[in-house]
């Protein structure tokens, strides 16, 4: 840099890169590597550092879809302790975690110039008594190849391990093969990843003439062409920045003159003057080189970074499974194929070749292992006192048995896998234990695992991670009852009595209203008021068999009753199938109707201990902790209902039911007020709970579970077992809609018939007014009104035609005006009767 330098291919380590581009930056020199892949590297904070390769970020990528497509949960990063081994691997990091992944180990080595097989063996050692088996070596060759050595002399090279190695190692095989017959071995198996290049004639050709001139003493691996592929790069920035008429110049830094001393002499560097056209020009390179095209995106990433995917089998012999790209993936189609499709990275379309794993196996390894080396598993069982049909001990051993031991135990038995497990009774014997901190002992690590009557509730989430619900759970509340006898008013029994109520207004209502509309056309709805009385209540009832004679001849009319008798038809429906229910099934009653009966009341709850029911009364139903009374065991429960020392019970539908099939004086009031189920837990994120999950529904699916369920829990139902009298009674709720059509119904057919009854009333007052002095007084009208309003249709339209053929054909109207005395013509009689008889025609 000190001979006016314009370009840096290099540095090959991202420690030297970290340093170098505070130099370059100053100097303003552009910096192209294409090892120094570090992705922290930032063209942010260094805007002269190129890289020509694609940068660690996207192989990291790479490896997270490769542990996601094979189904591991976790996995132990092994790496140099420097910027680009630690840089690497928050990178996997993060790539792990955005698809719920995770790195549960980092085991830092020295750097690669300093670490020794002691490390190493350190290292591997604390890794083989972990419980992750899928193992990442990111780093360089002479650090990679040492932990295989030492890895396969601890037997860690054998099945069940998976191993996956960076891009050192397809480096490696490709620059030295064949390997010797040590090496081989010692990564069998593994996988490791390689910067895809596309094949073409000019690489195949440049490949030949590589090998002649080395004479085939070093391999050529991706590293070479993306090295040559820089220079090219160079070289054409170059030509086009000078084509572009701009000359080679350097100019002193002022702020390097000062430290011409010492070793480094700072003060002879010079700075490019055209650094940032020639960086500018660099970075606008769009050419086809030996690796493939080249062109970078706008955050100064190459376009469409890619990798093989190589299996190392027997003698070191590189096998390709796959490839991956970030435009599609894993797949086993070469990208630069794909690129002519639209993207398709959608799970089904992730593919890879079958895998010769260490040990030689070919079925996938599992991924985790029992920690320790084999040390049984610590699974806690609630030592209970009441219920023991789901879980017990026996006594002066630590033997249990019980409905969810042998749900465990059946779902251990299809593992693929043994599972070593010793049951460790928790509690003291005398009390149920409090399961939340039979949850709170596997968080602190005294227990591995929790097998037992255990609820799926939302704080034990938070702690642990439960397995698929085995039975299905919930809180009921149970009361005593007691049984209603038949009487001979329990033909009322169907209705409450506002539905009696309402029904029996309706059915007024609506005759009433029909009597209104057909009164006036109807002779069937006229005659002595005792007779019309009569008539309304007998069509009104009559409705409800579909027993009315009356005929109806208005539309309104008939419009009203079709509306009703479906009404009618709906409630005589509901009533008689509620008769049914009452008269054919046992009917018991208790004050308690539900949850919300004892969240209204006063009265107190008992609930059994140990149970999530109490924190949930109070905490959620804000019922005080001073009406809550502890229950033991079933006998408690029936003292305490008996004795009225309780109202009711709160508890879990399992023991419930149980319980109820030894106590049919109880019943349970109301439906389950809360949904969960029962399940195992696990530790956090415990690849166990998933593969247990994946037992207990395969359990449902062949009946195994409906099996263990009979052997332990199918009791003698209660003959009692009672539909309840509350929710047998149909409310008016149900039918307000019925009501509310109804009602609508009738106001508008009222509200439409006096309507057209007005129109026509003025009518006739005007013809009466012709033809005699109109009265002024409002008694009068009204009472004009209402007669009019009796009469029937017909009757006043012959009155009107009589007045109408009596009257002259050519009369005036004398109106005297008392002021003057004098008279004036008013209008026409044979004119108005002209209008009168069209009048009557459109009527």
């Amino acid at each position: 840099m000190e001979t006016d330098t314009l370009a840096i291919v290099g540095p090959q380590s991202a420690v030297m890169a970290h340093v170098l581009s505070h130099l370059a930056n100053e100097l303003q020199v552009p910096l192209l590597s294409f090892t120094a892949l570090d992705p922290t590297l930032s063209p942010l904070q260094y805007p002269f550092f190129v890289q020509t390769a694609p940068n660690d970020l996207y192989l990291m990528s790479a490896i997270a879809e490769m542990v996601s497509y094979f189904g591991w949960g976790e996995v132990i990063a092994i790496f140099n302790d420097d910027d680009q081994g630690r840089n690497g691997v928050t990178a996997l990091g993060d790539k792990l975690a955005e698809i719920r992944c995770k790195i549960s180990y980092k085991s830092a080595l020295p750097p690669d110039q300093s670490v020794t097989e002691t490390d190493v063996r350190n290292e591997l050692v604390k890794v083989r008594m972990m419980e992750a088996r899928v193992i990442v070596v990111h780093g360089y060759s002479r650090t990679g190849l040492m932990v295989f050595d030492v890895a396969q002399r601890l037997g860690m090279m054998d099945s069940g391990y998976v191993w996956i190695a960076t891009t050192w190692l397809s480096t490696f095989i490709d620059s030295k093969s064949p390997l010797s017959l040590k090496t081989a071995k010692s990564i069998l198996g593994a996988l490791t990843l390689r910067q895809h290049t596309p094949d073409s004639k000019r690489r195949r050709d440049f490949v030949s003439r590589w090998n002649t001139l080395s004479n085939g003493s070093i391999g050529l691996n991706p590293y070479g062409l993306y090295a040559y592929d820089t220079v090219w790069m160079i070289a054409r920035a170059l030509k086009l920045f000078l084509d572009q008429g701009n000359t080679i110049s350097f100019s002193n830094d002022t702020k390097l003159n000062g430290l011409g001393g010492g070793t480094l002499n700072l003060g002879a560097l010079s700075i490019f003057d055209g650094g940032k056209k020639f960086l500018a020009n660099i970075l606008q390179t769009n050419m086809t080189g030996l690796s493939g095209p080249i062109h970078f995106n706008q955050d100064r990433s190459l376009l469409h970074p890619s990798y093989d995917i190589i299996n190392v089998i027997e003698h070191g012999y590189p096998q390709q499974i796959g490839y991956w790209s970030n435009y599609s993936g894993l797949s086993v189609v070469p990208p630069e194929k794909l690129y002519r499709k639209p993207a398709n990275r959608s799970s089904s379309n992730q593919h890879l070749y079958s895998v010769v794993w260490p040990g030689g196996v070919t079925s996938k390894p599992r991924g985790w292992v029992f920690p320790n080396n084999g040390r049984q598993l610590r699974i806690g069982v609630p030592n209970r006192v009441s219920y023991r049909d789901f879980v017990f001990k026996v006594n002066g051993t630590d033997i249990v048995h019980g409905y969810c031991i042998d749900v465990f135990l059946a779902a251990v038995r299809l593992l693929p896998y043994a599972v070593p497990y010793k049951f460790i009774p928790y509690g003291d014997g005398h009390k149920n234990p409090t399961y939340s901190e039979l949850i709170n002992q596997i968080t602190t690590g005294v227990f591995d695992a929790a097998v037992g009557d255990i609820a799926i509730v939302t704080n034990r989430t938070k702690a642990v991670d439960f397995t698929q619900p085995y039975i299905e759970s919930g809180l009921v509340v149970v009361a005593p009852v007691r049984k209603l006898n038949s009487s001979a008013w329990a033909f009322l029994r169907p209705f409450t009595p506002l539905m009696w109520a309402v029904t029996g207004v309706f059915f007024l209502v609506v005759g009433t209203v029909v009597w209104i509309l057909e009164h006036r056309l109807n002779d069937e709805f006229r005659g002595p008021p005792r007779k019309q009385i009569v008539t309304v209540l007998w069509f009104s009832f009559s409705t409800m068999f579909f027993a009315h004679r009356e005929n109806t001849v208005s539309t309104l009319g008939r419009v009203v009753l079709i509306i009703w008798l479906f009404v009618v038809l709906i409630i005589t429906s509901s009533y008689t199938a509620s008769l049914t229910s009452i008269l054919t099934v046992q009917q018991l009653s208790s004050p308690i109707k539900g949850i919300d009966t004892l969240m209204t009341s006063n009265d107190r709850v008992g609930y059994q201990v140990g149970s999530f029911a109490e924190n949930y009364l109070i905490e959620e139903l804000s019922i005080p902790k001073s009406r809550l009374v502890a229950l033991g065991s079933p006998e408690e429960y029936a003292i305490a209902l008996e004795n009225r020392t309780v109202a009711a019970v709160v508890d879990e539908r399992p023991y419930i039911d149980l319980f109820l099939s030894d106590h049919c004086q109880f019943s349970v009031r109301g439906q389950e007020f809360t949904k969960s189920g029962w399940g195992f837990a696990f530790p956090r994120d415990s690849p166990l709970a998933i593969d247990m999950s994946t037992a207990i529904l395969t359990l449902s699916e062949n009946g195994e579970l409906q099996r263990i369920h009979d052997k332990w829990l199918r009791k003698k139902a209660c003959s009692s077992e009672s539909s309840q009298s509350d929710s047998e009674q149909l409310q008016i709720q149900s039918f307000r809609g019925l009501f509310l059509i109804c009602g609508i119904a009738c106001f508008l057919a009222l509200l439409a018939y006096f309507c057209l009854m007005l129109r026509q009333f003025k009518k006739y007052s005007a013809e009466e007014s012709a033809s005699s002095v109109p009265s002024s007084s409002r008694s009068a009208r009204l009472q004009t009104f209402l007669s009019f309003a009796d009469e029937k249709v017909d009757r006043t339209k012959s009155k009107l035609k009589r007045k109408r053929e009596d009257m002259p054909s050519n009369v005036y109207m004398i109106e005297a005006e008392p002021k003057n005395g004098s008279a004036r013509i008013n209008r026409d009689i044979s004119q108005e009767r002209e209008q009168y008889n069209n009048e009557t025609w459109l009527h």
